[in-house]
């Protein structure tokens, strides 16, 4: 039976110890293993500070270089890499100023070009006007284009003479290549020129070939109409147009177009004819001067000089 004034109940309850036998306990339970490992460690330090292999070469140095030897090569490789992609860098950078350098110097060079090339061809264009006048045996002023009228198929222009040059209207314009217009209205410092495309305009030609004389005007798409030629007249494609002089207003024998076709009408031909002269890219010209147009030119030259 249960006693409670046994003596067993007397003796005195252990505390139980849940966190086991702690690590100094393990090191006292197991001091000669330790022991033992730090000497055998010791005796291995030792005989690689005096033992030495190839070359005289002490073994702790020998085990030291295999040791850190790949942590040296990855670092001396990340080391290459980035050098060599720093110098990469620096050349791409380099390479790009120079690149954007040459492409302003190539841009320049350029524009110097086009503007040698422009005065080259203005300088060859003023000769060939220049030889021209020389050997039309009339008196005329060079002239430059400076607008034309607005409108899509502009059939006027302007240019830089004027009443101060000597001009006066129904004066001829042409260059080299033929016949442009004649002057229809004229103010001091410029003059506008009605083109031989306008409807309105009128030259007496005559055709090379056949010697058959009508009246040359605007027609449609840039092109001009010759009227009052006959049906029985032979008149073919290709056949040149040339001033006649009846109008009083055109030199003779000045080339004025080409025939593109022919075809009968009622009572007159129709015939449609490319001018000689692109109309549409005109920049210098000559004037025709009268004899009385061009007196009055070297009067008010000999004034201006005065």
């Amino acid at each position: 039976m249960f006693d409670p004034n046994s003596p067993e109940l007397a003796r005195p309850v252990q505390a139980l110890n849940h966190d086991g036998p702690g690590l100094p306990a393990f090191i006292s339970r197991h001091r000669s293993l330790f022991a033992l490992f730090v000497v055998v460690a010791a005796q291995l330090l030792l005989l690689s500070v005096q033992i030495t292999r190839n070359n005289h070469v002490r073994l702790i140095r020998y085990w030291a270089v295999e040791a850190f030897d790949p942590f040296e090569r990855s670092l001396g490789g990340l080391v290459n890499v980035s050098s060599t992609a720093y110098r990469t860098y620096g050349h791409l950078w380099h390479a790009e100023q120079e690149n954007q350098e040459l492409h302003i110097q190539l841009v320049a060079a350029q524009a110097q070009i086009q503007q040698l090339s422009e005065e080259a061809g203005e300088s060859q264009r003023l000769r060939a006007l220049l030889e021209f006048k020389n050997q039309l045996g009339y008196q005329s002023v060079a002239a430059e284009v400076i607008a034309s009228s607005p409108g899509e198929n502009s059939n006027a222009i302007f240019i830089d003479k004027g009443s101060d040059s000597g001009l006066t209207t129904d004066l001829a314009v042409i260059t080299p290549e033929g016949v442009v217009g004649k002057i229809l209205a004229i103010f001091p410092h410029s003059a506008q020129v009605l083109l031989i495309t306008d409807p309105s305009s009128g030259v007496g030609v005559t055709l090379a070939q056949s010697r058959v004389q009508g009246i040359l005007k605007g027609g449609t798409n840039s092109f001009c109409d010759l009227h009052y030629v006959m049906n029985e007249e032979m008149v073919s494609p290709g056949e040149a147009v040339v001033t006649s002089g009846l109008d009083q207003i055109y030199p003779k024998g000045l080339p004025v177009g080409t025939v593109v076709n022919a075809g009968n009408g009622n009572i007159y031909k129709t015939i449609n004819v490319k001018p000689s002269v692109d109309l549409n890219r005109l920049e210098m010209v000559l004037v025709v001067l009268k004899p009385g147009a061009a007196e009055q030119q070297a009067l008010n030259l000999s004034f201006r000089a005065q």
